[in-house]
């Protein structure tokens, strides 16, 4: 590991808007940002643009961001603490443990923004709009709570809208090119470091905003998603 980010890890150690598996913190973030306010979260958030910026529009939110990277996680909050952002936060851990530091209903909203696409078909089970991922968000989002993904993959867009379809998902928004609709909101408008780097070279961004019913998605249905991805895409 390089000097820097060895210096990074050690540093977020010492913040106070940082927390490493914070499993004490279930039902407690109310406590943590001192109000009752509304929570979102940003998952794989990386720098934690989103996190950041949307602190800034909405000063009587709470945000958190989650990832494992640390030396990522380092860059949103110490722009959190330069700009004295108290309603913004980040959790180190693994999205796949996300359901042990929020109880029910504690959420309100979730941002999944430009994630890793996982784009073998052989690991769609890693994508984050997969509904292993879906079951473990309708342990503690809000009934008629949002989930919002921005891609430039068209992969993971079509993957989720086929999910949307499959397990019957409430859809509020969808779109295939998000900066040529007539009007964007500024939530909208945050760009994160990965957007700039238009990895998925597609010239175009993908936009979902959907719900999660409160009854379980049925597991049974996961091999059916399986076959179509596997039908759909190549290796």
């Amino acid at each position: 590991m390089g000097q820097k980010k060895l210096i990074r890890f050690a540093e977020i150690e010492t913040f106070a808007n940082v927390l490493q598996y914070p499993q004490h913190m279930k039902g407690q973030w109310g406590a943590f940002f001192k109000n009752e306010h509304a929570l979102t979260l940003e998952l794989a958030c990386g720098k934690g643009e989103y996190a950041v910026g949307l602190g800034r529009m909405y000063p009587q939110r709470n945000f958190i961001g989650i990832d494992l990277k640390g030396n990522r996680i380092w860059v949103g909050a110490k722009t959190a603490i330069k700009e004295n952002l108290g309603n913004v936060a980040f959790v180190r851990s693994q999205i796949d443990q996300v359901n042990n530091y929020f109880t029910a209903a504690e959420v309100s909203e979730i941002w999944i923004t430009f994630p890793d696409p996982q784009l073998r078909a052989s690991k769609h089970k890693k994508r984050l709009t997969h509904p292993k991922f879906l079951r473990l968000y309708q342990q503690f989002l809000q009934p008629g709570g949002f989930v919002h993904l921005k891609t430039d993959s068209p992969v993971l867009y079509q993957f989720t809208k086929k999910v949307i379809e499959l397990y019957d998902l409430p859809l509020h928004e969808a779109t295939d090119d998000l900066y040529k609709q007539p009007t964007i909101s500024d939530e909208l408008k945050i760009k994160t470091h990965y957007e700039g780097l238009d990895i998925a070279q597609s010239n175009r961004i993908h936009y979902l905003r959907f719900g999660l019913p409160t009854g379980e998605l049925l597991v049974e249905k996961d091999s059916l998603l399986k076959q179509w991805v596997f039908d759909t895409e190549k290796e």
